[in-house]
C-alpha cells in the first residue's frame, strides 16, 4: 500500500493494506483511504481517478462482472484461485499527475487430501528411537500438525521423549517404549508401530534441527526445532555460540526441542546451537539466524514549489537489510537520468527546470523483503510579480533617531528585480539609505524629514507590480517612570515598604497621541497576572499623561523582589526597573542546641534566621515543660539579648525536669516566628526546696491522730526518690515523732497510738525528701486527734404530719459535753418489715426541728433522731411515729375553658372530686407565666399539697403593654362552695405582681387626675383588706410602678368615675366580694 503523509496538492487517495489470504468461493475487499482535497488546489480540480492492475496487467473493469470498484476500493466476488491470485497495485491520476500505490499480494489458503495409500508398519526394538512421516499433502498457508494414538479424540502428548515437528509434520520418538506400540495417524496417514525386542542405549541422534542459515524478518515470532533420538532419553539444551545470554523474551517450549524469540530484532541474529545430550554421548546442531528487514523511510522529499529556470534537488533515504536499492517515478513512468535530469541512489537533481518538468514523483525503495514509495508534487512557477500577499503597510511609525527596514517581498517567478521610490524620485543609495540585494530598504538615524510615501516597484520577463506605503517619524518623551531616587549602592531605584502595607509604583510616558502604548509588568523575570493576582496587584489609571502605575496591595514577604515596567508601543519598546525590599518581623532562628546544663540552668546557642528587610534587635527565649500549658518566657543572663548575640543562659530552672527550648527573634518591624524547638534536654537533680502546703487533718477514729497536706507537685520535686517526713509531738511537748512516707503522690497519714486522746491537740509540720538529701519544713500546725460519738440521745423528740409527703420532726437540743454535737441525723422508715423503706436527713448546726419530706401519702412512719460529731453517730432517741396525710387529687381540672372580651379575661373548670383516698379540695391555685403568649394553668390545693395540674392555657399576646397581673393567685373555696370560675382583667402594664398604675404626666410629674385616681383606689383596697381579710397576698400602693401616661386616659372627671367604678367592681368580683357597690360608696365618700 501507499503512505500519503507528504501528499498535499496532489490526490492522496490510498493507505497502507496487507498481503491478503482469502478461499476460493469467497468475496474480497482490498482498501484505499479516501482521498482528501488536496491543499493549495481550487476544489473542482481535484477530482481523483482510480485504475487497478493485476501482474502488472490493467484490469477492466467494464468486461469483468466479478470486479467492481467502490470509492476507490477493488472488490472481487467469488474469488477463484487461478484467476485471482497475484500482486494487485492501485495508480491513482489527476490533471495534476499520477502516482502508484504499494503493492499488495493475493494468496488463497487450500489443503489438499493426503494421496490414497496404505502405509506399513514401523517395527522397532525397545528402546530404539523412530520418525514417522507425515507426508503433508500440497497447501497454502500455515498448518498445525498433530497426531492420534490408536483413536480419535487420543492426541499424542509432547514431552521429553515425543516431539511433532511443526516444519514437516514428523513425529519424533526418542526413545520406544512397550506402551508406544499402536496405531499413530497424521489426518489421514496412518502408521503401525509394533515392537520386535529391546535395543541398547546409544548417544543421541539429531533428527530434527534448523538449516544452516535461517532468514529472520525485523518484529516477527522466529521458531527454531530441535529433537533427538536416543537412549536414555536426550536432554535439549540451547545456547548461543557468542556466549551472549538469552534476552528474557526468548521462551523454551516442548521440553526445550523449541526455541521461541518474539519480536526479533537485529541483536538477535547470531549462531544459535541445540546441544542434545545422555549418558551415551551428545551431538549439535548449529545455524545461523540472519536478520532481515523491509525498507523503512528515514528521509523523503516534500511537495515544492519552484520558479521557473531554478535548480531542483530532492533525496530520500531508507533502512532495511539488505540494503535497498532506488529508482524514480514521475507521474507513474521510470525517469531516467539524461541531461538536465540525474539520479544517484536516492538523489534527484533537475537544473534549469521549465513547465513541462512539473507533476508527480515518486522514490522507491526495494530490496528482497519489500518495497515502499514517497510521493512528491513538483510545480514550476512562471507568474509576473504581484504583492497582494506581502504588500507595504500603509502607515509604518517609527521614532526620530532610530532605524527603519522597509521590506519589499513580491511575489513572482522568476523573482523580480526591485526598486525604490519616494514620492516620484527614484532612491538612491548613501551613508544613511541602504538598498539590500533581497529589495529591502534600510534607513538609519531617522529624520522628520524621512517621512512621506514609499513605492517599491517589481519587474520580471512576464510583467511589472508596485506597492506603497507611508512612514511617520514620531517620538516619545518620558514623563514619570519608576522615578524614586536611587539608594545609596543599588544602581536601581529601591522601595522599602513593611510587610501588610500597599504601594504605588509609577510608570508613565509622554508620546505622539497617534501611537499605539500598552504596559505590561514583570516581577522577577515572570509576567505578572492581573486576574491571577488580583489580590495583590492592581493597574492604576491616571488622569494625567499615559500611565500604566502598579498597585501593590497588603505586601508580603514574597512580593520583594526586581519590578520592571514595559512600555511597548509602535515605534519602539521601553522597559524601567525597581527594587522593593520587604521589610518583615524577622525569620525563625535556626539549630537551638543546649549546650551545658546544670540543675537550674541551661546554656544555649543557636544560628540566627533572615532579617526579612530589617537587622535583628534582639532575641527572646521560651521553653516548654511537660508541667506547662504551651510555651512560657523564661529568664536569661543576659537579661535582654541584642540582634549580635547567639548565645544565652536560662535561669531560675526547676531541677529534674524534662525541658525544651526555643528561640524568637525581633527587629523594628515586629517578633518573628519561633524556632524549631531544641532537642529535650533534662536539668540535674537537686535536694528539694519546696516544702507540702495546706497542712492540716483531723477526724479518723478513736486513738488516730490524721494528718493531710497538699502534695508537692511533680515539676519541683527535684529528683528521683521523692517522699515525706512528718513529725508530731503534743501539744506543748518537746520530742518530735517522725514518720517517712516513700509515695509522692499521697496525701494523707494516719498516725494510731492507744495513748492518743480524744480530741487532743498536736502540733504537725511535714517535709520532703529525695535520694539527694532532705527539703525544707511547712509550718507548724495544730491538728486534733480523732474523736468520740456523742454518747447521749435527744429527748422529746416529736413528729407531725405537714402534707401528703412531708413530716415535721421536732426535739430538744443536746449539751456539747461531754462530746461534741455537729448536728443531727433523722433516720425514718414505715415498718421492721421493711428495710428497704429506711432514709436518712442530716441537718449540721444546732437545729432542734427538720422536715423529713418525700414521702409517700396515707404512710405510718416511725423516726428517731441521733447526734454526730466527726467520729460518727450517737445512739438513736426513742422511736416516735407519724402519719402522712392522704395525697391530694390524681385528677387535674378539665374542661378549662376561657373567654376574653376586651381587657377582662374569664376561665371556668369542671370542679375536682376527691376519692376517698385523697384529700378533700380546699382551694384552687392558678399560675401565669408570661414569654411570647400568656401560659395559665390550674391546680387544685388540698391538705396533702398541690393537686395535678391541668393541660397549660396559651393565650396570644396582642400587646406588650397589656398584661395580666403575674403572681400565682389561690381561690379557696368555704362551706362547702366549689370555686371553679375566676374573672381576670388585663392591666397596660409589665408587671410581676398585683400592681395599680400609677399616673404622670409626659414631663415624669404627677397630674391632678392622677393623683385623684391614685387616692380613689388606695382607699378602695383598704376597704376590701377590711372587709376580705382571706384575700390572697396582696401587695401595698408602693409595689406599684408607672408604665403609661394616665393624663391623657383621664383627661375628664367623668371618665374618671367611670374608670374608677370599673376598677373597684372587677376587683370585688375576683375577690368573691358579692357586694362590691358598698366598697365603690365608701370609697367615693372619702
Amino acid at each position: 500500500s501507499f503512505s500519503s503523509g507528504t501528499l498535499t496538492t496532489y490526490p492522496s487517495c490510498l493507505c497502507f493494506y496487507t498481503n491478503h489470504a482469502v478461499f476460493p468461493g469467497s468475496m474480497a475487499e482490498i482498501n484505499v483511504c479516501e482521498w482528501p482535497v488536496s491543499r493549495g488546489r481550487p476544489a473542482d480540480c481535484v477530482c481523483v481517478f482510480c485504475r487497478w492492475s493485476l501482474n502488472g496487467t490493467l484490469i477492466d473493469l467494464r468486461s469483468d462482472y466479478r470486479r467492481r470498484m467502490s470509492g476507490g476500493n477493488l472488490i472481487i466476488s467469488s474469488l477463484e484461485r487461478d484467476q485471482d491470485t497475484g500482486i494487485y497495485q492501485c495508480t491513482a491520476f489527476n490533471t495534476w499527475g499520477t502516482i502508484h500505490s504499494q503493492r499488495s499480494s493475493l494468496q488463497f489458503a487450500y489443503l489438499e487430501n493426503f494421496k490414497a495409500q496404505s502405509r506399513n508398519a514401523v517395527n522397532v526394538r525397545e528402546g530404539q528411537g523412530v520418525v514417522l512421516l507425515c507426508g503433508a499433502p500440497m497447501h497454502s498457508g500455515e498448518l498445525t500438525f498433530a497426531w492420534v494414538f490408536n483413536e480419535y479424540p487420543y492426541f499424542v502428548q509432547q514431552d521429553r521423549r515425543r516431539f511433532v515437528s511443526q516444519e514437516t509434520g514428523n513425529l519424533y520418538i526418542a526413545k520406544v517404549e512397550p506402551s508406544d506400540v499402536g496405531n499413530y495417524t497424521c489426518v489421514q496417514c496412518v502408521h503401525c508401530l509394533s515392537s520386535v525386542g529391546a535395543m541398547g542405549e546409544y548417544e543421541p541422534k539429531i533428527e530434527v534441527h534448523f538449516p544452516d542459515t535461517v532468514p529472520a524478518a525485523k518484529g516477527l515470532v522466529v521458531r527454531l526445532e530441535c529433537f533427538a533420538l536416543g537412549n536414555p532419553v536426550p536432554e535439549i539444551t540451547w545456547r548461543r555460540t557468542s556466549g551472549e545470554p538469552f534476552p528474557s523474551k526468548v521462551k523454551l517450549k516442548n521440553a526445550n526441542a523449541i526455541l521461541e524469540i518474539p519480536r526479533f530484532q537485529q541483536e538477535d541474529s547470531g549462531t544459535y546451537e541445540c546441544v542434545a545430550e545422555n549418558s551415551r554421548g551428545k551431538n549439535t546442531a548449529r545455524g545461523r539466524l540472519s536478520f532481515h528487514a523491509k525498507p523503512h523511510w528515514l528521509q523523503t522529499m516534500r511537495d515544492t514549489a519552484v520558479s521557473i529556470e531554478e535548480n531542483l534537488f530532492w533525496e530520500c533515504k531508507a533502512s532495511g537489510r539488505p540494503k535497498p536499492s532506488y529508482n524514480w517515478l514521475k507521474n507513474g513512468e521510470p525517469l531516467a537520468a539524461e541531461g538536465r535530469v540525474q539520479i544517484e541512489n536516492g538523489a534527484l537533481s533537475i537544473v534549469s527546470l521549465n513547465l513541462s518538468d512539473a507533476g508527480m514523483y515518486q522514490c522507491v525503495a526495494e530490496n528482497k523483503h519489500g518495497i515502499i514509495y514517497a510521493s512528491a508534487e513538483l510545480m514550476v512557477l512562471a507568474s509576473s510579480p504581484t504583492f497582494s500577499k506581502s504588500p507595504l503597510q500603509a502607515l509604518q511609525k517609527a521614532r526620530a533617531g532610530s532605524d527603519v527596514t522597509l521590506e519589499c517581498k513580491p511575489q513572482a517567478a522568476p523573482p523580480a528585480i526591485s526598486l525604490w521610490k519616494k514620492g516620484g524620485e527614484v532612491l538612491q543609495r548613501n551613508d544613511r539609505i541602504t538598498l539590500l540585494p533581497n529589495g529591502t530598504l534600510k534607513i538609519t538615524n531617522l529624520t522628520r524629514r524621512d517621512g512621506g510615501s514609499y513605492t517599491c516597484i517589481a519587474k520580471n520577463q512576464f510583467g511589472t507590480a508596485s506597492t506603497s506605503g507611508r512612514l511617520l517619524i514620531t517620538g516619545i518623551q518620558l514623563s514619570t517612570l519608576l522615578a524614586q531616587p536611587p539608594e545609596s549602592g543599588i544602581c536601581s531605584p529601591a522601595f522599602r515598604i513593611i510587610v501588610g502595607e500597599s504601594i504605588v509604583l509609577p510608570c508613565q510616558i509622554a508620546c505622539d497621541p497617534a501611537l499605539d502604548v500598552s504596559f505590561s509588568w514583570s516581577f522577577n523575570g515572570q509576567l505578572i497576572d492581573f486576574d491571577r493576582d488580583r489580590d495583590h496587584f492592581e493597574r492604576v489609571e491616571t488622569l494625567m499623561g499615559i500611565a500604566g502605575d502598579l498597585m501593590i496591595r497588603n505586601i508580603q514577604l514574597k512580593h520583594g523582589g526586581k519590578y520592571v515596567c514595559l512600555i511597548d508601543t509602535d515605534v519602539e519598546s521601553l522597559s524601567a526597573d525597581a527594587i522593593l525590599i520587604v521589610k518583615g518581623p524577622p525569620g525563625f532562628p535556626e539549630t537551638v542546641l543546649v549546650e551545658e546544663i546544670t540543675d537550674s540552668t541551661a546554656q544555649l546557642s543557636w544560628t540566627p534566621g533572615r532579617d526579612n528587610g530589617s537587622p535583628i534587635t534582639g532575641y527572646m527565649v521560651q521553653a516548654r515543660t511537660p508541667f506547662t500549658v504551651g510555651w512560657q518566657a523564661v529568664d536569661t543572663v543576659p537579661e535582654a539579648i541584642n540582634g549580635n548575640t547567639l548565645t544565652a543562659t536560662v535561669v531560675d530552672l526547676n531541677a529534674w525536669v524534662e525541658y525544651e527550648f526555643r528561640v524568637v527573634a525581633i527587629n523594628s518591624v515586629g517578633m518573628g516566628e519561633p524556632s524549631p524547638p531544641s532537642p529535650k534536654t533534662r536539668t540535674e537533680d537537686a535536694i528539694p526546696d519546696t516544702a507540702p502546703t495546706e497542712v492540716g487533718g483531723g477526724g479518723g477514729t478513736k486513738s488516730e491522730l490524721v494528718i493531710t497536706w497538699e502534695p508537692v507537685p511533680e515539676e519541683v520535686q527535684n529528683g528521683e526518690g521523692f517522699g515525706y517526713i512528718i513529725t508530731l509531738r503534743p501539744q506543748g511537748g518537746v520530742t518530735w515523732t517522725r514518720a517517712v512516707i516513700t509515695i509522692p503522690g499521697i496525701s494523707k497519714y494516719t498516725f494510731r497510738n492507744d495513748t492518743i486522746l480524744p480530741f487532743s491537740p498536736y502540733e504537725v509540720k511535714v517535709g520532703a525528701f529525695n535520694k539527694r538529701g532532705e527539703g525544707p519544713f511547712s509550718s507548724i500546725v495544730t491538728v486534733f486527734s480523732a474523736e468520740e460519738v456523742p454518747s447521749m440521745a435527744p429527748e422529746r423528740v416529736w413528729g407531725r404530719s405537714v402534707s401528703a409527703a412531708q413530716i415535721e420532726v421536732t426535739w430538744e437540743p443536746l449539751l456539747s459535753n461531754p462530746e461534741r454535737v455537729l448536728g443531727y441525723e433523722v433516720v425514718y422508715w414505715e415498718d421492721d418489715t421493711k428495710p428497704d423503706t429506711v432514709g436518712k436527713v442530716r441537718i449540721s448546726g444546732n437545729y432542734s426541728a427538720v422536715n423529713v419530706s418525700g414521702l409517700v401519702g396515707s404512710t405510718h412512719y416511725y423516726l428517731t433522731v441521733s447526734a454526730f460529731n466527726t467520729a460518727g453517730t450517737g445512739p438513736p432517741s426513742l422511736p416516735i411515729n407519724a402519719t402522712t396525710k392522704k395525697p391530694p387529687p390524681g385528677q387535674p381540672p378539665l374542661n378549662v375553658e376561657w373567654t376574653l372580651i376586651g381587657s377582662q379575661l374569664t376561665l371556668h373548670w369542671d370542679p375536682v372530686i376527691a376519692l376517698e383516698t385523697e384529700s378533700e379540695v380546699t382551694g384552687y391555685l392558678l399560675t401565669l407565666s408570661i414569654n411570647d403568649n400568656y401560659v395559665i394553668q390550674v391546680k387544685s390545693l388540698s391538705e396533702g399539697g398541690e393537686g395535678e395540674g391541668s393541660e397549660p392555657i396559651h393565650i396570644h399576646r396582642l400587646s406588650k403593654l397589656f398584661v395580666f397581673s403575674a403572681p400565682p393567685l389561690s381561690l379557696h373555696a368555704r362551706n362547702g362552695d366549689s370555686v371553679s370560675q375566676v374573672v381576670l382583667s388585663f392591666y397596660p402594664l409589665l408587671i410581676s405582681r398585683w400592681h395599680l398604675p400609677f399616673p404622670c404626666n409626659r414631663r415624669g410629674s404627677f397630674s391632678v387626675t392622677g393623683l385623684l385616681f391614685l387616692f380613689l383606689v388606695c382607699r378602695a383596697l383598704q376597704h376590701i383588706k377590711q372587709r376580705k381579710q382571706t384575700v390572697a397576698e396582696f401587695y401595698s400602693p408602693r409595689d406599684f410602678c408607672c408604665l403609661m401616661r394616665a393624663q391623657a386616659l383621664l383627661s375628664r372627671s367623668a371618665l374618671i368615675v367611670f374608670v374608677f367604678k370599673a376598677l373597684i367592681m372587677q376587683i370585688g368580683h375576683a375577690l368573691g366580694i358579692n357586694n362590691a357597690d358598698l366598697i365603690y360608696n365608701k370609697a367615693s365618700e372619702d
